[in-house]
């Protein structure tokens, strides 16, 4: 039992890290904004961060993992619906921050470029990993 409360922890902790880390760029790049400056938000993707994506990166690695164990210490079937919609939801969800991930690049190498879908392409993200949290506190075992 002692391995399974570790799982979760370590579930919801990286769960916890991908989202703070997720609204601490989106809040970061919104104050470059604001302050009138349309090419702010580029060249405030000019410095690195890459402390922060290297922890949305494996927290995005280690949820498939740890979720995986904690449903196989549990035994739960993998044909349940809510998990079938949550791995869904969640492939989903990380091909979108990998496409985010090129689309940012591609705007810090050349500021000024239209980041109306950029932002439509994080909000769908983050919303996807909203909705799957969602089916982990109400699966109906």
């Amino acid at each position: 039992m002692e391995t399974l409360t570790a799982l979760k922890v370590a579930h919801i902790v990286s769960t916890v890290v991908l989202l703070l880390c997720a609204l601490g760029m989106a809040i970061w790049v919104w104050r470059t904004r604001r302050n009138g400056d349309p090419t702010a938000p580029a060249r405030a993707l000019q410095r690195p961060r890459g402390l922060i994506w290297l922890l949305m990166g494996l927290a995005l690695l280690s949820m498939p993992v740890t979720g995986w164990w904690m449903v196989h210490l549990v035994g739960w079937p993998l044909g349940q619906t809510w998990l079938l919609a949550s791995s869904v939801l969640y492939t989903v969800a990380a091909l979108g921050w990998f496409w985010l991930l090129v689309r940012l690049n591609k705007l810090r190498k050349a500021p000024g470029g239209n980041g109306k879908f950029t932002f439509a392409l994080a909000l769908f993200s983050f919303f996807c990993l909203i909705a799957i949290a969602g089916l982990m506190g109400a699966k109906p075992v």
